[in-house]
């Protein structure tokens, strides 16, 4: 049978869970009070504990006016999260709790060095090695330790504020060592700037005496290269070599134009000769003083015969004179003409040859300038060595003066303030007696509720069948059973009964017949007699007992004993037989007087079913090994009967439970009737009734168990066993 299935016919009590505590109300409400009490008394006994605050604020403190040259707001650090982290751990470094801790003598008061003050139970302590020895630490160490117990620093969430929080039993000593280290910290950070700016300074005296050195040596190699390579300077920066050649191919061009004007003013000059044209239009002609001389003079005869030609005519004297003139005149003019494109074309001449020459001076530049060109090139590369030199040297010149100026003016702001210095606290923040006496109250009431109803739901008290579970209600289980069967009247009731018991229980197959008068069997004690043993009323001994159950694969057994404890033996040889077999097999004790279990222990004091009805123990304390084979035995134990008797609904859940942990539970019932052992049965179970002499007592029993519902009941009889250890009597126990 499965954990599922067993699980699945019980369900939980309500109503008996909850009861649990109003039956346990004095002993929760008793360790609820002891509980309060002791952590009201802690409380109250307790040694007060002060807490103070100092609040730094994280950021430059530069000013517009103090910023070095050259930097921006921008190119300060940002104060992000984790800089602000950096800085936590910074305030809660060793080195500024030691300064802490020697300006205040920290190391003088007990509250941070336990060994100055141990109390007689922390030595004995120490003695047994429970603690380790306080003076195996420095003291140094011992005072770290306790100012890192107490401190406790921290970033103000979304801000750039870092709370210093310390606590002590002092309110003025802890406000005290707040404040001291959030000035230990500030005076740190201004250490800090000091070293950061003196070797800024130690740095930079050596590097500026070595590059004034180098930028003196550069400087001079190029004036050396320079003056090596005669590469003389002239206007606008250049190469004197490339600035001629500029100048002498400006002058080249014009000399061109000159000579490209000169020659087309004499071929102009020319055309007008030969074609008889005038000269007037020649500008060179009319820039001629004596051409324009005799021009005027020619246009005065012009005058003067166009005036006489009116009275006198072409042949007259006068008028032939004037004519004669002006043809000298013009004549004249034609000769100064011919000087004048003579001079032309001298002056071409004379432009030509000043081109030549002029065209023979800017190759011999060209080259000049060439040589010029790669020659600078060396010279740049010196020139920027020496300029990179002196910028750098510019540079170290004024970050020395600047790291030098504050240093004498001792003028180092820190990236930090004190935003509030730490307050004495006037009410400790530890203990609170009313929060902790409510805490422990609400605390120690809330767990032994649920421990009482945790103990009342493993031990089984609250739990009931389930709804269509196979069990059916019975009134006693466990306890003896008084024998109600009559007396028989007369001999024909006698007669009648065992008519009746033969014709029912040979319905179930294992009684044939019956004879008239009962016949005691032989003494087991006697080798004869278990030799010379037959069934009277069609009974089975233990060894086929013990075939059936397991070829039938029986998950219980009941035992029924009509006749007493007597016959109580045939369950624990059944089981035994079982167990020797190779299963796992348990007998269940449920007889008055133990009966059953006893000769499998060695003591009947030991807990058992009723103890675990009881809720006394658990299953593991009451499962007992048998002394004489590998079967278990739970006895029925020495809790009060009466009180086991109030929890019976949880049998069939005890049975459950362990027809899942065994292949085979064997219980034995005693003098039971059918009603007796209707909740020991389930699946898989087989009824037997055990019997020592075929009796009427027998007969009437098996009668009612079949009549009841158990038509299968089988009667066995140890009668004719041979166990391991003789059976000490015909009627005694097992």
């Amino acid at each position: 049978m499965s954990v599922q299935s067993a699980a699945a016919d019980v369900d939980v009590d309500l109503r008996q869970l909850f009861a649990s505590l109003a039956r346990n109300w004095l002993r929760i409400v008793l360790v609820t009070l002891v509980v309060t009490g002791l952590a009201f008394a802690f409380a109250w006994l307790a040694t007060p504990q002060y807490k103070a605050v100092a609040k730094l604020e994280i950021g430059s403190r530069e000013s517009v006016f103090t910023r070095p040259a050259g930097t921006t707001s921008d190119d300060k650090p940002a104060t992000d999260e984790e800089a602000v982290a950096t800085e936590v751990q910074i305030i809660s470094s060793p080195d500024i709790l030691k300064k802490v801790a020697s300006d205040l003598n920290l190391e003088k008061l007990p509250e941070f060095d336990e060994a100055l003050k141990m109390s007689p139970f922390s030595r004995a302590l120490v003695l047994v090695g429970l603690k380790s020895d306080p003076f195996d630490i420095p003291p140094e160490e011992r005072v770290l330790k306790a100012m890192h117990d107490k401190l406790n620093v921290y970033g103000v969430e979304k801000s750039r504020v870092i709370a210093v929080e310390f606590s002590s039993n002092n309110p003025q000593l802890a406000a005290q060592v707040a404040d001291a280290i959030a000035q230990a910290y500030l005076a740190s950070k201004g250490s800090a700037k000091m070293e950061s700016n003196t070797a800024a300074t130690g740095f930079l005296g050596p590097e500026i005496t070595d590059l004034q050195n180098r930028v003196k040596d550069a400087e001079a190699k190029v004036a050396a290269y320079r003056a090596q390579s005669d590469l003389l300077m002239g206007g606008n920066n250049s190469v004197l070599a490339t600035q001629q050649l500029s100048e002498l191919s400006s002058e080249l061009s014009r000399v061109r134009a000159n000579r490209a004007a000169a020659e087309a003013t004499a071929d102009s000059v020319r055309k007008a000769l030969q074609n008889g044209g005038t000269l007037d239009s020649v500008p060179e002609v009319l820039s001629s003083e004596l051409i324009q001389r005799l021009l005027e003079r020619q246009v005065e005869l012009r005058t003067n015969i166009a005036d006489l030609s009116t009275t006198l005519l072409d042949n007259h004297p006068r008028i032939r004179a004037l004519k004669s003139q002006l043809a000298d005149l013009n004549g004249q003019i034609r000769n100064e003409a011919q000087k004048i494109l003579k001079g032309l074309a001298t002056q071409a001449q004379t432009a030509k040859a000043r081109e030549d020459q002029l065209v023979q001076e800017v190759n011999t530049l060209k080259a000049a300038s060439a040589r010029a060109g790669e020659q600078q090139v060396e010279l740049d590369a010196l020139q920027r060595d020496a300029n990179a030199q002196r910028q750098q040297l510019e540079s170290y010149m004024a970050s020395y003066r600047e790291a030098a100026s504050r240093a004498d003016r001792n003028y180092l702001p820190v990236d930090a303030r004190l935003l509030s210095k730490a307050q004495v606290p006037t009410e400790p923040y530890f203990p609170k007696i009313g929060p902790i006496t409510g805490a422990a109250a609400a605390a120690s009431l809330l767990l032994m509720a649920i421990s009482t109803l945790l103990r009342e739901l493993f031990s089984g008290r609250a739990m009931r069948p389930a709804a269509g579970a196979r069990f059916e209600p019975i009134e006693q289980v466990a306890m003896p059973v008084a024998r109600t069967e009559p007396a028989l009247a007369d001999a024909e009731d006698e007669a009648s009964d065992d008519s009746v018991a033969d014709e029912r229980i040979g319905q179930g197959t294992v009684m044939e017949a019956a004879p008239a008068e009962p016949v005691d069997p032989p003494d087991p004690a006697q080798p004869e007699a278990r030799r010379s043993w037959q069934p009277r009323l069609g009974e089975i001994d233990v060894e086929k007992a013990a075939e059936k159950l397991i070829a039938s694969g029986a998950a219980r057994a009941i035992f029924v004993s009509p006749e007493g404890d007597e016959a109580a033996a045939t369950a624990v040889l059944v089981a035994r037989e079982v167990s020797d077999a190779g299963l796992r097999v348990l007998l269940l004790d449920l007889t008055a007087s133990g009966a059953a279990s006893r000769p499998m222990l060695d003591s009947g004091l030991l807990p058992g079913i009723t103890n675990l009805l009881a809720s006394e123990a658990q299953f593991s304390d009451v499962i007992h090994p048998d002394l004489y084979s590998d079967a278990h035995v739970i006895p029925v134990g020495t809790a009060d009967p009466i009180r086991a008797m109030r929890a019976a609904d949880r049998l069939p859940i005890i049975m459950q439970s362990l027809t899942t942990a065994y292949d085979l539970v064997v219980v034995e019932c005693g003098p039971a009737d059918a009603q007796g052992i209707g909740r020991l049965v389930g699946d898989g179970t087989e009824v037997f009734l055990s019997m020592l002499e075929a009796d009427d007592e027998v007969t009437q029993a098996a009668v009612k168990l079949i009549e009841n519902g158990y038509p299968d009941v089988t009667l066995v009889t140890p009668v004719g066993h041979e166990p391991g250890d003789p059976l000490p009597g015909r009627r005694s126990a097992a």
